[in-house]
C-alpha cells in the first residue's frame, strides 16, 4: 500500500472499444493518482462473456497509451494485487459468495428463467415495480439439498434487509439515503460461476486496496447494493466519486452514437491530436481555480482536485474540440506535424 493510501482503478468492460466517457474517467483517475503520488491501476472487467469483443482489450490499452495515460499495475505492468483480468479471478468471487451464503447473508436461488419471466410479466400487468419475489429466500436446508441433489442450476442472491435504509456518501453529492424496500435480492453469482458486476467490483476494489472509485453517475443506483455488500463482508468502502454524464451537442439528451464519434479510436482516426482530446476531456466536468483553458498533462496534474468536479451534465461540443485541435496543431513544428500526419 502506498504511504498516502491513494489507489485508483480504471475498470473497463471489453464489450466494445474505449468510449469517450470511459476515457474521461481514466483521465481523472490518472490525474488523482499522479497528483497524490498514488497508484493508477488498470483492471479489465471481462465477466460479460456474451458481449465480449476480442480486440477490445488491445483497443483500450492502445487508446490509453495514445492519450499518455500509463498504468502502474495491470495488464502488461503486473503488480502484487493481480490477476487484473476478472475472468482469471473466478475462484475468488465464488469463495466470497459462498461465505455470504454460510453467514446467512446470501442464498441459493433455483428459479428458472421461465419463472422469472412470468413474474416480470405479472408485475408489469399490475403496474408494479419489477424485481425478484424472494421465492427461494427461506428454503430449508433439506429443500436446498434436494434441489442440489437433482442437479438444478442456481444463482446466488444477496439477502437485502426487508426493512430499514442504507445511507451512502458520494464525495461530490454528499449523503444519500436508499430505502431497502426499493431493492430486490440481486444476483451476485450467476449460474455459470461468473460474478455480477456488484460482487466482482466490491471484492476487487477491497482486495486491490482501492481508496477512490471514480465512475459515471449512472452507477449511483448501484451504491446501496455495494454499501450493503461491503457491510456484509465486514469491509470499509472506498470513497465514491460519480462523474456527470455527457449531453449531446444540442444539450437535449445523452450523448450517443447518432451524434457522431463516441470512441477514442474514432477521434484518433479523424486526425485529432491526443493533447487536444485530453485537454478537451479535462474540462468536460472539471473546472480549474483560474480561467486557464490550455493544459499539458503536467499542468493538469498540478491543478487537478476532486472537489472541482461538477455534478451537472456537460454538453459535448465538437466545435470546442476542433478549437483545441487547431491550437495544438499550430503549436507543432513543421517536422512534427509531418510526422503526425504520416
Amino acid at each position: 500500500m502506498d504511504k498516502n493510501g491513494v489507489r485508483v482503478r480504471f475498470a473497463p468492460s471489453p464489450t466494445g472499444y474505449l468510449h469517450i466517457g470511459g476515457a474521461r474517467t481514466a483521465l481523472y483517475d490518472w490525474l488523482l493518482a499522479r497528483k497524490t503520488g498514488g497508484r493508477f491501476i488498470l483492471r479489465i472487467e471481462d465477466t460479460d462473456r456474451n458481449r465480449f469483443v476480442p480486440d477490445a482489450v488491445e483497443d483500450i490499452k492502445s487508446s490509453l497509451r495514445w492519450m499518455g495515460l500509463t498504468w502502474d499495475e495491470g495488464p502488461d505492468a503486473g503488480g502484487a494485487a493481480g490477476p487484473y483480468f476478472q475472468s482469471e479471478r473466478l475462484a475468488i468471487y465464488q469463495k466470497h459468495a459462498e461465505e455470504l451464503v454460510q453467514a446467512g447473508k446470501a442464498y441459493y436461488c433455483f428459479c428458472t428463467p421461465e419463472r422469472l419471466e412470468a413474474i416480470r410479466k405479472k408485475q408489469e400487468a399490475a403496474n408494479q415495480p419489477s424485481g425478484y419475489d424472494r421465492h427461494c429466500r427461506e428454503l430449508t436446508v433439506e429443500e436446498i439439498e434436494q434441489h442440489l441433489a437433482a442437479g438444478e442450476r442456481y444463482v446466488i442472491r444477496f439477502k437485502v434487509p426487508l426493512t430499514g435504509k442504507t445511507q451512502v456518501r458520494d464525495e461530490l453529492r454528499g449523503e444519500m439515503v436508499f430505502d431497502h424496500e426499493t431493492l430486490d435480492d440481486f444476483v451476485i453469482l450467476k449460474s455459470d460461476g461468473f460474478p455480477t458486476y456488484h460482487l466482482a467490483s466490491v471484492v476487487d476494489d477491497h482486495l486491490m486496496g482501492i481508496s477512490h472509485v471514480i465512475r459515471g453517475e449512472e452507477w449511483i443506483i448501484s451504491l446501496p447494493r455495494h454499501f450493503l455488500l461491503y457491510a456484509a463482508l465486514g469491509w470499509e468502502p472506498p470513497a465514491f466519486v460519480h462523474l456527470p454524464i455527457f449531453l449531446s451537442p444540442d444539450g437535449k439528451g445523452k450523448l450517443s452514437k447518432r451524434h457522431g464519434a463516441t470512441r477514442v479510436r474514432e477521434f484518433r482516426e479523424k486526425g485529432y491530436l491526443p493533447e487536444a482530446l485530453v485537454n478537451f476531456l479535462l474540462l468536460l466536468g472539471w473546472h480549474p481555480a483560474s480561467d486557464q483553458e490550455l493544459f499539458t498533462l503536467d499542468e493538469a496534474v498540478e491543478a487537478f482536485s476532486v472537489e472541482r468536479i461538477s455534478t451537472s451534465p456537460v454538453s459535448f461540443s465538437l466545435d470546442k474540440l476542433d478549437w483545441y485541435n487547431g491550437i495544438y496543431i499550430r503549436r507543432l513544428s513543421h517536422e512534427e506535424l509531418a510526422h503526425r500526419c504520416l
